[in-house]
This record gives structure tokens, C-alpha cells and sequence, in this order.
């Protein structure tokens, strides 16, 4: 299997298609597919209340869709070595991208009557994960020097959860899924290999199926916020023994399960959601409006009342596709490539730092 660093148009963005090293299928599908289950997600949400399979898919996805997105975008980052080029694409594709649209998103929310946070520090909506991952790139050669990152980045996950983090960059998110991000450094193209063995993959669907259906048995006695990830244990009031640690320990490693069930089920071989998965940033960036929309017209109202609850959850669960699809088209990203990748190059020097050592020179 072919293996790719880095990605263009991946979650971060990038290099235009052509450029770079050659790309992973793999990894393409998968993103693909998991930002069809953001979107599903989001779109979704509205219609929790109004019937049990709702509520119950929309956990289910919640269970696995972000941290298998946080242990690709760590696998693709293995060569982000704090570098003057590294840091400038890491401001051009994550940090600007951020700043603009919590400005679009906070003017939604005015326009919607909802509460704002405090201000550009504290993630808005969907743009926690930009928050995250700049932060999570940054540690990398942090994460390259220490002998067990991956076992640290457990520890420091599962401890985190007795500190009361705050809203500051989304910092309990950071924390709480660090390992999955870690976990992505660490993975290597072997264990992909692995993943696609048929064994695996029977095991593999068992295992989605048995937690799909445990999802919708047993969904009353579940809370959202072990799913969310936001808050801390101290942040939600709960005990640290004998729930709250095993708890948080228990939903990473379903989450790990899962998230390797689903790269095991993806298709390595080129598919029509190959080209599409490298085109991430924008659906994750711009499918906010078109839920917020939907919202604002009152689609979810007349859903409920004209269709039902299950065809109103299976007519919103297509048209979040429509959009994943949607927002890939060349149209929409030339009309919005403004936004999801500014030109904010002549902000930043044309080289390094005055005083700073030679890339090739060790730290």
C-alpha cells in the first residue's frame, strides 16, 4: 500500500492536487466517509428528540467519526518538524481559516439569537477542531522526542480529567483526545496492512453492528458528554473513582475500536470518494451554514410535522450527503477558497526568522 504524509486538501489544506507525494486511498475514502458523518451528525442533532433512532444514530456516529478524524490528521502530520515552512502552512491552513470563520459562525449565531463565547479564544461550534489541531501540529516534535508517546498521551488524557481545563482553545477537547491524535503519529503502514485482513474485517463489522445496537438498547443511561469530550471530569461534577476515570478510559478505547473498524472496512482501491477526500476542509468548514439554514427556515418543524420522525431523519440523513457532495464541486471551493484557504502569505516573511538556525542544522 502506497503511504502519504501529507496530503493536499486534506483537513489541513494545502498543496493544490498534483502536487506533493503521491496520495493514499485509503486514507482518502476514510476521510471521505467520515466527513459525510460529520455532516450526518450535525445535521441530525435536531431531530433527537423527536424519535429514538435519531437519537440513537446520532451517538453511534458521535461514538468514533471525531477521533478517527484526529488519529488520520495525526498520521498526516508526521513530518511537521516546526520548521519556518511547516509553521507558515500551519498559519495559512489551520490559524487564519479559524479566526474567519468563528467570524462567520459568530454572526450566524447573532443572526440566530444564540449566546456567543467570550471571544476568538474560546472555539466556536465547529471550530474547535481547527483550535485542536493547531495546537496538537505544534506538539509533534514534542511527541517525536519522548520515548512512549503514546502510553504519555493516555496518561495525560486520563489525568487532565480531574483538572477544570476551561474554554480557552477548546483546551478539555485538546486533552481528552490527545491520544487519538498521538495514536495517528505513532501508527505505522504495517498496522494498516493489518486492518485489512478478512478476519479483521468480519470482526470489524461485528463490531459496529453490536455497537449500533447497544447504542439504540441502551441509550437512555448514556451521556452526551462522554461522547462531546469538552468537558473535563472536574468540569462535569463527577467523581473520579469510581466512574468518571474507568468511564473516560472505557469510551477511548470503544473509540479506538471503532475508529480501527472503520479504516479496516474502508476500501483501499481508488474510488469515486477518493478524489473527494482530499477536499475535507471545505465541507468541514462550510456544512455549518447549511445546517444553520435549515434551521433558520424551519426544515426540522416541518420535517417532524409532514414526514415523521423516521422520514424526516432519512430525508435530512440524504440531504447532509447532498451537501458532503455539494461542497466538494470546483464551483463552491473557487468561490470560497478566499475563505477556507486566505491568501494570507504576505502577512508572513519571505524566509526565516532573523537568528534562526538553518533547517538542516539539529535544534
Amino acid at each position: 500500500m502506497t503511504t502519504t504524509i501529507e496530503h493536499p486538501h486534506d483537513v489541513r489544506g494545502g498543496e493544490a492536487p498534483g502536487q506533493g507525494r503521491e496520495r493514499d486511498a485509503l486514507l482518502d475514502n476514510a476521510k471521505f466517509l467520515l466527513i459525510a458523518l460529520v455532516v450526518i451528525g450535525h445535521a441530525i442533532e435536531p431531530l433527537t428528540d423527536d424519535t429514538r433512532l435519531a437519537d440513537a444514530a446520532y451517538y453511534w456516529v458521535y461514538l468514533f467519526h471525531m477521533p478517527a478524524f484526529v488519529l488520520i490528521s495525526g498520521y498526516l502530520s508526521k513530518s511537521f518538524d516546526g520548521s519556518w515552512r511547516r509553521i507558515d502552512k500551519l498559519l495559512t491552513t489551520v490559524a487564519a481559516p479559524y479566526l474567519i470563520f468563528w467570524g462567520v459562525y459568530a454572526l450566524v449565531s447573532l443572526a440566530m439569537g444564540r449566546d456567543l463565547p467570550a471571544g476568538p479564544l474560546e472555539p466556536l461550534w465547529l471550530t474547535w477542531f481547527l483550535a485542536a489541531l493547531f495546537v496538537w501540529r505544534l506538539s509533534v516534535p514534542v511527541w517525536n522526542r519522548i520515548r512512549w508517546p503514546f502510553t504519555v498521551s493516555i496518561a495525560v488524557s486520563l489525568l487532565s480529567g480531574a483538572v477544570a481545563t476551561g474554554d480557552v482553545l477548546g483546551a478539555s477537547r485538546i486533552v481528552s483526545l490527545l491520544p487519538f491524535f498521538v495514536g495517528g503519529l505513532v501508527l505505522q503502514p504495517r498496522h494498516l496492512e493489518l486492518l485489512q485482513r478478512t478476519r479483521v474485517r468480519v470482526w470489524s463489522a461485528g463490531l459496529m453492528l453490536a455497537s449500533a445496537a447497544t447504542c439504540y438498547l441502551y441509550l437512555e443511561r448514556l451521556s452526551r458528554e462522554w461522547i462531546y469530550w469538552r468537558e473535563s471530569i472536574a468540569d462535569r461534577g463527577m467523581e473520579l473513582l469510581p466512574v468518571g476515570l474507568p468511564g473516560r478510559l472505557m469510551f477511548m478505547v470503544l473509540a479506538f475500536a471503532l475508529t480501527a473498524a472503520v479504516l479496516s472496512l474502508t476500501p483501499r482501491r481508488t474510488t469515486h470518494a477518493t478524489r473527494l477526500g482530499a477536499l475535507t476542509m471545505y465541507v468541514y468548514l462550510l456544512h455549518g451554514l447549511f445546517v444553520r439554514g435549515a434551521d433558520a427556515l424551519g426544515w426540522y418543524d416541518f420535517a417532524g410535522s409532514a414526514l415523521g420522525g423516521h422520514l424526516a431523519l432519512g430525508a435530512t440523513a440524504l440531504g447532509a450527503v447532498g451537501v458532503t457532495y455539494l461542497l466538494c464541486t470546483a464551483w463552491v471551493r473557487r468561490a470560497t477558497r478566499w475563505a477556507v484557504e486566505p491568501p494570507v502569505e504576505l502577512m508572513l516573511r519571505s524566509g526565516p526568522a532573523p537568528g534562526a538556525a538553518p533547517e538542516s542544522a539539529p535544534a
